[in-house]
């Protein structure tokens, strides 16, 4: 675990904080051994995945290196080699969907 990874999450306010806490777990959780940098002022995962906490939201990105149109189509945005999901708040995260995201990324 990243010190400037826990810094940068502890400067957001809430909800957007505990959003934070709970993705990067998810991602921690199902990977024990990947690399978390800062990178571009954002906690990011082997350059796969990131965390960005914004004015009423998180983004959890991803790479989409590798990905099939229709897997490319399980996330939002317009970005050609990163989309994102989007949560905002707690309740509305689902592990189980994002684990399943998280995999397929990494298995590329």
């Amino acid at each position: 675990m990243d010190k400037n990874v826990e810094d940068y999450i502890e400067k957001q306010k809430s909800p957007q904080k505990e959003i934070c806490i709970r993705l990067r777990n998810i991602i921690l959780k199902t990977f024990p051994d990947i690399k978390e940098e800062m990178k571009m002022g954002v906690p990011w995962y082997e350059g796969k995945y990131y965390i960005v906490a914004l004015k009423d939201h998180v983004n959890l990105g991803f790479s989409l290196k590798g990905l099939s149109k229709k897997e490319q189509d399980l996330f939002e945005g317009a970005g050609k080699t990163m989309k994102h999901i989007k949560a905002y708040s707690i309740k509305e995260i689902d592990d189980e969907k994002i684990i399943k995201l998280l995999k397929i990324v990494k298995n590329i």
